[in-house]
């Protein structure tokens, strides 16, 4: 069988930051073959095929060319602050399909070019993204998140109405109370046969759920390793654990959670167990930033968030300067809108003293290594999927500026343009581009 022959792009005249944490190289080369990057690196060490040398070229006049990004902390199925998520129980699910698009691809549009949906997702909505049936990054679901009863994801009120299945679930969606570590289990399993892509946790309360204070213990240090032991018996699915208080960090990290979400109250004694663990910290800043409107929350729910905004903000260059890996995660759809998460770039450079080449390798590598797609995505190197962004603006002089939508010129995922902002790449469009 004759193999289909996959049209080269050749971008050239780039300053090129490949998400490795090196310095950006001031002259480079990039070039796509189908989905993949075939080459990348220092002008004049491109290889000179004669292939190549017959390729057009596009110049990109300088502009910085930095990897697709990755957010390891979103929530598609939730509106965001511009509205209320109770308001799902009123809707048709096929209007809150449609509402979840948009969503995804606003997301993709601003230079997200994969994203860990950690609640509210299905796996049909992976595929369908997948198959290029609707745009967006590329997914990853956890489906639900699971605590005990009282726990972050108990939202039934007394009025009979669960909050939660109202704001995020789809039909079919599995239940997320468990109380005993054989439910754990099972719940557990029933998400790897709905195709989880890893598994949710809350180990303390939370800012939002009812019930409970994010310092109060959630589930128990014997539930979250039941639920590592199943996750790793069925692919070695990763573990992402809400932890905000003391009690419920120290039960995640100890039970070996590849992630802790948020960590607010993170000790120097539980971030050395993280560095010399290995797990990640997402520290989810964006969220920290908008305070809940106590009309539509109460005011209870606002006051734990004025309160442990603060904490977040104030522990997390501690947590940097303790060697903690970090990845990007911004909780957006609660607080956080959808389509600004490349804000959280200039927040872990505020509030951690990181340096915009290490938040933006916390955002690329780091993060495509704590969600188990290194080999996939992350950085632009050969053989890696053409996930890139090509900058308006310099992001290690202003990181800030890739908050703003307008600074993101164009975005590339798997070999295809997203978007193309300012017509750059309109001279030359192979077919694999459309």
């Amino acid at each position: 069988m004759t193999p289909i022959h996959q049209p080269l792009l050749v971008l050239d005249h780039l300053r090129l930051i490949d998400g490795t944490g090196a310095a950006p190289v001031a002259d480079a080369v990039l070039v796509i073959e189908g989905t993949r990057i075939r080459w990348s690196g220092p002008a004049d060490q491109l290889p000179e095929t004669p292939e190549l040398r017959s390729v057009p070229r596009l110049d990109l006049r300088g502009r910085t060319v930095c990897p697709g990004f990755i957010d390891t902390h979103v929530h598609f199925a939730l509106p965001g602050p511009g509205e209320n998520p109770a308001l799902g129980i009123a809707e048709p699910v096929t209007y809150r399909v449609l509402k979840v698009l948009e969503r995804l691809r606003t997301t993709l549009h601003n230079g997200v070019t994969t994203a860990r949906d950690l609640m509210g997702l299905d796996a049909g909505f992976r595929r369908a993204v997948a198959e290029r049936r609707v745009p967006g990054p590329r997914l990853l679901v956890a489906i639900s998140m699971l605590s005990q009863t009282a726990g972050h994801a108990d939202f039934r009120f007394p009025g009979g109405i669960d909050g939660l299945a109202a704001a995020v679930a789809f039909p079919g969606s599995p239940p997320s109370i468990v109380d005993t570590s054989d439910d754990i289990r099972v719940r557990v399993r029933s998400l790897v046969a709905a195709g989880a892509d890893c598994i949710k946790l809350a180990t303390s309360g939370g800012v939002t759920s009812p019930h409970d204070q994010p310092e109060w213990l959630g589930l128990r240090p014997e539930l979250v390793r039941a639920a590592v032991e199943e996750a790793a018996a069925y692919g070695g699915l990763r573990v992402a654990v809400h932890a905000i208080g003391e009690p419920g960090i120290a039960a995640a990290v100890h039970a070996g959670a590849h992630s802790i979400e948020h960590g607010y109250a993170l000790t120097d004694e539980l971030r050395a167990e993280m560095a010399e663990r290995g797990q990640f910290l997402v520290p989810t800043l964006l969220e920290t930033m908008t305070e809940p409107d106590p009309r539509q929350v109460g005011p209870h729910i606002h006051a734990k968030a004025v309160r442990w905004h603060r904490v977040a903000q104030d522990a997390f260059a501690r947590t940097v300067d303790a060697d903690v890996p970090i990845a990007m995660g911004t909780d957006s759809g609660l607080t956080a809108p959808h389509g600004h998460n490349l804000k959280e770039l200039g927040l872990m450079v505020r509030f951690g003293n990181m340096t915009p080449l290490q938040a933006i390798r916390a955002a690329t590598s780091d993060a495509a290594r704590l969600c188990g797609i290194d080999t996939l995505t992350g950085t632009l190197s050969t053989g890696k999927a053409a996930d890139l962004i090509i900058c308006g603006t310099d992001p290690l002089a202003d990181i800030n500026a890739l908050g703003d939508p307008a600074n993101i010129h164009t975005v590339i995922k798997d070999g295809h343009i997203a978007i193309d902002r300012t017509g750059i790449l309109k001279a030359t469009s192979p077919p694999n581009l459309t």
